[in-house]
């Protein structure tokens, strides 16, 4: 099933400011919250979905790259991101709830199913990153890359709690543990009860007595982690996919932050892309052209013979079905593009010179541009042309 554009879903215009997009998400999340619709499963949906797209439009690295490349920009490198329906409760309110003020889940709908506790985790760990350079084939196959990233890992010694042992945590008196505070307050209204988050324990719901001595309280050190990173095929230059939870480390138990995978193609030696085609230059001698000849030319994959019939005209163009680049996430595939050059010699010896000079004027070597086998396919050379440009 196809997903909706995310710009319908919070239903502003590509040009809204952050604000904007903001307000919109609040209001659609505030209408399809669980709270006001307990066990309306297409309410929760959209709910889910407002908030997947408040999560790329929001996120000034993520807009850029829906807006260029649309939901494919936003695929998972094998398990990233939020995409497919797969954004939980605890993550919207976890990474969102600040859009709403401290707590206004709870205070509005009286604390019911949407939150089962006011306590949270600590501080979310900070996206992370990198650049992944990838061949012409690796792009066109996909691949797995394994690449050691340098960031913040949970704390081995504590397991991320910042406490030195088991004995050194103790529930804040302030909330009693539910890092939240209540208060009542009278207006012309009547009373009305606030839930605010625990100032004391900042809404974790305990205290560290005695801190960690290796991470000094914060659950997580500065380390080294090996990644196994699944490419699907058809990315483009440009590119970025996101493996959630694989950034750094967040503070005292916080969940951690997004790997961010930057897509660079490595330039090929022969070969240049043009969208899904690849293009190639192929140079044959004079001979080769007017008597015919079978050569062999580089793909992506290795290499394919062609057949140059005899006659064939400088700048004739080969298609070669399906040996371009798929497409992402799709099942369309592009060609590849082989524009003959004939090579004119540049330096002759006596004999061969005047051998040139007895078929200068050869009838069958006048030039025909009009005849039907020297017609050029305009489509397929502008294209290449263009891939080519200037060089």
């Amino acid at each position: 099933m196809s997903k909706r554009d995310y710009y319908e879903v919070l239903g502003v215009a590509k040009s809204a400011s952050a604000d904007e997009i903001k307000k919109a998400y609040r209001k659609i999340a505030l209408q399809f919250h669980p709270d006001r619709n307990p066990g309306n499963k297409e309410a929760e949906e959209k709910f889910k979905e407002a908030a997947e797209a408040y999560d790329v439009l929001s996120n000034p690295d993520k807009k850029a790259q829906y807006d260029r490349f649309g939901h494919a920009g936003m695929g998972g490198a094998g398990q990233g991101g939020f995409g497919g329906g797969g954004m939980r409760m605890e993550d919207i309110f976890s990474n969102f709830g600040d859009v709403f003020g401290d707590d206004m889940f709870g205070s509005f709908f009286g604390g019911g199913g949407g939150r089962q506790s006011g306590r949270r985790q600590g501080t979310r760990g900070a996206n992370l990153r990198v650049k992944l350079k990838m061949t012409y084939a690796e792009i066109a196959n996909g691949a797995n890359k394994k690449i050691k990233v340098k960031k913040h890992v949970v704390c081995n010694t504590c397991s991320g709690s910042g406490a030195k042992d088991k004995n050194a945590v103790q529930t804040c008196g302030t909330c009693g543990g539910s890092g939240q505070v209540r208060r009542v307050s009278n207006t012309f209204l009547g009373q009305m009860q606030t839930v605010t988050t625990c100032p004391t324990c900042n809404g974790e719901g305990s205290q560290i007595t005695s801190k960690c001595p290796v991470c000094k309280g914060e659950g997580r050190v500065y380390g080294e982690e090996t990644l196994s990173i699944d490419i699907p095929p058809g990315v483009q230059d440009g590119m970025q996919l996101s493996m959630s939870g694989k950034g750094n480390a967040g503070e005292r138990g916080g969940p951690a932050g997004d790997l961010l995978i930057l897509i660079e193609e490595e330039k090929h030696p022969t070969l240049k892309r043009y969208e899904l085609d690849v293009a190639y230059q192929l140079y044959i001698s004079f001979a080769d052209a007017v008597l015919g000849t079978n050569v062999e030319v580089p793909t992506i994959d290795g290499k394919a013979k062609i057949k140059i019939p005899a006659g064939t005209q400088s700048g004739k163009i080969f298609r070669l079905k399906g040996k371009g680049f798929p497409a992402f996430q799709s099942y369309e595939r592009g060609d590849e593009l082989v524009e003959v050059n004939v090579w004119s010699p540049q330096n002759l010896t006596n004999e061969e010179r005047e051998m040139m000079e007895k078929l200068r004027h050869a009838p069958n070597f006048q030039p025909a541009p009009g005849a039907a086998n020297n017609k050029e396919d305009r489509s397929f050379f502008d294209k290449i042309k263009d891939a080519f440009g200037s060089s």
